[in-house]
Order: structure tokens, then C-alpha cells, then sequence
């Protein structure tokens, strides 16, 4: 792997380049990108960070951060995209711009079913999750959401302290509670009522293209066992390699 550069970017030509990644990304037309070229150029003049990582003059990955209410401390990263194995340095750069403007947390959203960008945040980053955000963006017509509903994980990162991902320990004695589409286990709860784990599909984004309904099945019962849990007082701390979140409740994580 050849060495990263990651800058901002500010210029109209570069800024057309981001937006032209993003469409790759969510796989729309050039020609109507999710997030335009002139709305890119709008966020940098309003004080927000456009970043766009390079493998020599190749783009690679990009991310869009403002700040968040005045005196709240806290930044929203907008959207983050990156090739494989750059997420992690493009995610630091946000970080690092952040940080320097004296940003201590930082915030924005997921999908909670797919499970690799949800072991990217809550463990390699260290970042929780800590609202369930049912249909957030109402109907999507990119080709990465088409045709499902748009719930979405609110994700708080500490910048200067990130948490310790939570263990998957336990996991496999408790109860189940939830069985899933596949008939599977689908969500499981301790005896002592401290953690919830839930499992989601190997691969949401195949699934929706090949089986629509059946995705959407598990979009619906991965919403009923996470609303009850946050309803509960649990946040999301943990994602294991096979696919199961760790939901913790709140005073254990303190």
C-alpha cells in the first residue's frame, strides 16, 4: 500500500472530484451526486472541513464535517467514505481538524445494519452509539438504500478519550429473546439485565439488492429490539466479528 496524503479541499475542481467519488460510493449518477459540488464549496465558506484523501493523485476517500450548536464543543461529521483500509486515517484527519478548533466529541449517523462500518466505529474508533433514529432520512433512491427505510445509529465519538469497545463475553448463555428473519437467534439478554446483544445480516447491502423483502424483515426486527433497548437505558458499545452489537446499559458504561 503506497503512502496517504489527505488535505482539505477547497477549490471548485476539487470539490467536484469529492462529490464525483461520493456518487461512485452510493452508486448515483455523476450527474446528480448525494452531495453536489456547490453544497461541498457552501460548507467549507460556512467554516466546515471538506477532506480528501489521495493515493498519489487518485482520490481514495473523502469527509464532510461542520461544527455543531455555538459553545456545544462539538463537531458533525456530515458523510465519510473511504477505499478499503483508508477509513481509519480519513476518520483521524477529521479528527486532528476537530480537535484543533477545540472540538472535543464528534457525531453523526449509520446504518445499523451493516455491520462492518459498525465494527469500524464502536471498535476500531472507539466511538458509542447512542440514539436510534427510526427512518431518519425517510425514502432514499441511491443505489445503496433504494427501496428500504432509513434507520439510522447516532454515533458520539469522543476526540480525546475514546471508550473501550465492550466484549462479546456472556453472550452465548443468555436467553434468547428476539429469533431473527433466518430463523436464527436474534437477540439475547443477560440474567443481570446489563447488556443486550443483537445480531444483524453478513451483508445488508447484498441482501437488499437480491431480496428486498427479507431485508427489510431485518430492518424491522433489528428497530423492534434496539428501540427497546435504548428505551431502556442501553447504548450500543461493542460489535463482534460475526455480527452481534454489545448494548450496554448506561451506568455500567460510566
Amino acid at each position: 500500500m503506497t503512502s496517504l496524503s489527505i488535505r482539505t479541499v477547497h477549490d471548485v475542481t476539487g470539490l467536484s472530484a469529492v462529490a464525483g467519488y461520493f456518487s461512485d460510493v452510493w452508486h448515483t449518477p455523476r450527474s446528480t451526486p448525494p452531495y453536489p459540488a456547490e453544497v461541498l464549496h457552501s460548507l467549507v465558506h460556512a467554516g466546515g472541513a471538506v477532506h480528501g484523501a489521495f493515493d498519489g493523485e487518485r482520490l481514495v476517500g473523502a469527509a464532510v464535517a461542520v461544527f455543531g450548536p455555538p459553545a456545544s464543543g462539538e463537531a458533525y461529521s456530515l458523510v465519510a467514505a473511504a477505499d478499503q483500509g483508508r477509513g481509519f486515517e480519513v476518520k483521524q484527519a477529521q479528527r486532528a481538524w476537530a480537535v484543533e478548533r477545540g472540538a472535543r466529541i464528534m457525531r453523526w449517523t449509520f446504518d445499523p445494519l451493516v455491520g462492518r462500518n459498525a465494527r469500524f466505529n464502536l471498535v476500531k474508533l472507539g466511538a458509542v452509539c447512542t440514539e436510534y433514529l427510526v427512518d431518519f432520512y425517510g425514502p432514499m433512491a441511491d443505489g445503496v438504500n433504494d427501496g428500504d427505510e432509513t434507520d439510522r445509529l447516532a454515533v458520539t465519538w469522543d476526540l480525546i478519550e475514546p471508550a473501550q469497545p465492550e466484549s462479546t463475553g456472556g453472550r452465548e448463555t443468555a436467553p434468547v429473546t428476539h429469533t431473527a428473519p433466518d430463523g436464527g437467534p436474534l437477540a439475547r439478554r443477560d440474567p443481570a439485565d446489563r447488556h443486550v446483544w443483537c445480531r444483524v445480516p453478513d451483508d445488508i447491502v447484498a441482501l437488499r439488492a437480491a431480496d428486498p423483502e427479507s431485508a427489510l424483515c431485518w430492518r424491522r426486527a433489528v428497530r423492534e429490539v434496539f428501540t427497546k433497548a435504548f428505551a431502556d437505558g442501553f447504548v450500543a458499545t461493542g460489535m463482534s466479528r460475526d455480527g452481534w452489537y454489545t448494548l450496554t446499559r448506561r451506568e455500567a458504561t460510566a
